[in-house]
């Protein structure tokens, strides 16, 4: 028998929100589905959360459960229409329709236990890119051991580019993977993300946020951005275009010149 946790606002939670739990031989509590009240709420094997209404704020507790770091799984009772709005960004472990049998309900409350004993302490992954650190167990970003100030989708903006580096991303695609498709604002959105992100790297590190132009934008491998912001060598320079044109048979004062060509950094 498990402990479970009810997060709900409805009045009859047992019954009305998902009916198989009262054939299941579970401890069930239940918490109103607020963020206040989660602070005095005792822990348990996992959460159920009542996602029947109100979709965008039961996203936004659904993702202030996984930044806050339960320790356990989360499993969303939604109905069949609201199962097509959740996204991968919502924070949860696994979906569950509020008409499922106890046999269903049973074997997703089991399989997500035994999931969460296999991966342990293991399952939150930290990304680390050079001096930049991305932890997202306690969703925190760290540079050169400093606590990057982000807002949420900052972080997760800033998480997905990382765990790409060098994979180039229209904005259209960003604001499909950070936002989710149900988002109906622009590109333009991704732009400012962009911009605040490189505001808060600061300009010895915003490189590391590129930008490809006319398509999007990529994270840049700390190595191939501490290259870009490099200063050139004015005598290296020299040097290499006169062994060029001794090469060629011409000097370095000839009639043909040589263009250095530098990626864009932004």
């Amino acid at each position: 028998m498990s402990s479970l946790l009810l997060l709900t606002n409805a009045l009859q939670p047992s019954t009305e929100v998902l009916p198989a739990l009262g054939l299941l031989l579970h401890n069930v509590r239940v918490a109103p589905a607020e963020g206040p009240a989660l602070v005095d709420t005792p822990g348990a094997d996992v959460i159920l959360i009542d996602g029947r209404r109100d979709l965008p704020q039961v996203r936004s507790l659904c993702q202030l459960l996984r930044s806050t770091g339960p320790g356990c799984p989360l499993i969303l009772v939604v109905t069949e229409g609201g199962l097509a709005a959740v996204t991968a960004d919502w924070g949860i472990d696994d979906v569950l329709l509020d008409t499922a049998g106890p046999a269903e309900v049973e074997a997703r409350i089991r399989l997500a236990m035994g999931k969460q004993s296999l991966t342990g302490d293991d399952s939150p992954m930290e990304i680390r890119n050079g001096d930049l650190s991305v932890d997202e167990a306690t969703y925190s970003a760290k540079l050169k051991g400093r606590v990057l100030d982000l807002t949420f989708k900052e972080f997760e903006l800033l998480k997905y580019l990382a765990q790409h580096p060098g994979r180039v991303f229209t904005r259209a695609q960003l604001l499909q993977e950070v936002w989710g498709y149900d988002y109906f604002g622009g590109t333009r959105t991704v732009d400012v993300h962009v911009r605040r992100l490189r505001a808060k790297l600061g300009p010895e590190h915003e490189a590391l946020i590129g930008t490809v132009r006319n398509v999007g934008y990529r994270f840049v491998t700390p190595e191939k951005a501490d290259k870009a912001e490099r200063p050139s060598d004015p005598a290296g320079t020299a040097q290499a275009a006169g062994d060029k044109g001794s090469e060629g048979g011409e000097s370095p004062s000839g009639g043909r010149t040589e263009a250095v060509i530098r990626p864009a950094t932004r």
